[in-house]
């Protein structure tokens, strides 16, 4: 998979898309494509508790898929906004395993589809 162990592709896609497999972290990240929000505003857009939110952009933002800015004025304002760094490692991720040109034609090496003609054994005993 372009130069890349596939091993180390399929584990960082897996770990990814379970993080994304939570709806909200979706529909957060969704907010976020559209530009810079406060934790308020994700709570107040989604009817999320602030708890949820802390939670939800905790993993997020461990997973590095967004990232954190304080308010320089007041520190007690946290602006949350998409990594695009990490956004395009995992498209790339998702690009490289997901890339049809990666299907290839092939029958079973197993099974009446087999190409192997299979030999009954004949008992010589009787």
């Amino acid at each position: 998979m372009a130069g890349r162990n596939p091993g180390t592709i399929i584990e960082d896609l897996a770990a990814l898309l379970k993080i994304l497999a939570e709806p909200n972290r979706l529909l957060i990240l969704d907010l976020l494509m559209q530009g810079v929000q406060c934790n308020c505003e994700i709570g107040r857009n989604l009817q999320l508790a602030p708890n949820l939110v802390s939670h939800h952009m905790n993993v997020l933002r461990q997973a590095g898929l967004v990232k954190v800015e304080r308010d320089a004025t007041d520190a007690r304002w946290v602006y949350f906004s998409v990594n695009r760094d990490r956004l395009d490692e995992l498209h790339e991720l998702v690009d490289l395993f997901f890339d049809p040109g990666r299907i290839r034609s092939r029958r079973p090496d197993c099974g009446p589809e087999s190409t192997f003609v299979q030999i009954q054994e004949t008992d010589y005993r009787s």
